[in-house]
């Protein structure tokens, strides 16, 4: 018996055109993005399919258009695929489309929520982060360690073995990122993004989120979420009231949460929304993993006609 994980995409996984697609042949997929469009009293699907790629990556746009794009190939798999998924999880941003799915946030709150995330992410222009291709994580740990006497800088996302990123401010960073080629490094990328997430910059923005988010009501997980903050299984409402604003301000767990589901017995994983970037990632963690993913109408044929063979 198949055992599925649906996993949700982060920042990074946007492209201008995404969702169109679903958008006209699913009427499930269709609903969600004029539901969004109302609740936000905006075109979020306009910026999705004919927005400037300016646009799309300008974080207070990115986040609210994923996550649409996400429930919208979620409504539409969940049209032809009468499936439950034993786990469910997401990458940063991506983690709302798995409390959404579990029952912990209503489709509605989902969207309010992600929209003022978005806001308060958005208005940190201090601080950078970097992509670190090719070292093992306690390697990585080290050079922060010592870069860390001249400033602050942290672990943003354990993504895969070999790919982290890191997160602080700027003259600390580029310190670390001396040391890391130093130690053997393959690659250091530079991200395009605003500020420092994920780091105790953002501390003031979760602890603004906490505040913003006791205003609406969490239930307890009707699916077992993986967790950014720790990599566990969380299902108690109470538990998510904590750990959502901390999110913000934490390292993505990443590798840690698909090598929890894998050793809890999934053997099969989903990626719903735009792009492949989790699905390549998993690869990596789990090569032996079967992967899927559903951004369009075709891979999501593909993804049904695979998992219902198995």
């Amino acid at each position: 018996m198949v055992k599925l994980a649906f996993v949700f995409p982060g920042q990074g996984s946007q492209f201008v055109g995404m969702g169109k697609d679903l958008y006209d042949n699913y009427e499930e997929a269709k609903k969600v993005f004029d539901d969004v469009d109302k609740i936000l009293g905006k075109s979020i699907s306009k910026i999705c399919f004919e927005g400037s790629e300016e646009d799309l990556k300008q974080t207070i746009n990115t986040q609210l258009a994923i996550l649409t794009t996400s429930l919208a190939a979620l409504a539409a798999l969940k049209s032809r695929l009468n499936v439950e998924p034993a786990f469910v999880a997401g990458h940063s941003l991506g983690e709302y489309g798995a409390l959404c799915e579990a029952g912990v946030l209503s489709f509605e709150d989902t969207i309010k929520l992600i929209a003022k995330r978005a806001v308060l992410m958005s208005q940190l222009k201090n601080g950078a982060m970097s992509a670190i291709l090719g070292l093992d994580d306690v390697t990585v740990e080290e050079c922060i360690k010592e870069a860390q006497e001249v400033g602050y800088v942290a672990v943003a996302n354990y993504n895969c073995p070999g790919q982290v990123v890191i997160t602080g401010e700027e003259r600390a960073l580029r310190d670390a990122e001396e040391l890391l080629m130093a130690s053997g490094a393959r690659r250091i990328i530079p991200l395009a993004v605003s500020g420092a997430f994920h780091s105790e910059l953002m501390k003031n923005a979760g602890e603004e989120f906490g505040k913003y988010l006791q205003g609406f009501e969490l239930h307890d997980a009707k699916v077992p979420v993986i967790t950014n903050v720790d990599a566990q299984i969380t299902t108690n409402a109470q538990d998510f009231r904590e750990k959502i604003p901390r999110q913000i301000y934490s390292s993505v767990y990443w590798t840690q949460s698909v090598q929890k589901m894998v050793n809890e017995g999934v053997d099969t994983f989903v990626e719903i929304g735009p792009g492949k970037v989790l699905v390549g990632l998993i690869k990596k963690i789990a090569p032996e993993m079967k992967v899927y993913n559903v951004y369009d109408k075709t891979s999501l044929n593909a993804c049904v006609e695979a998992i219902k063979i198995i």
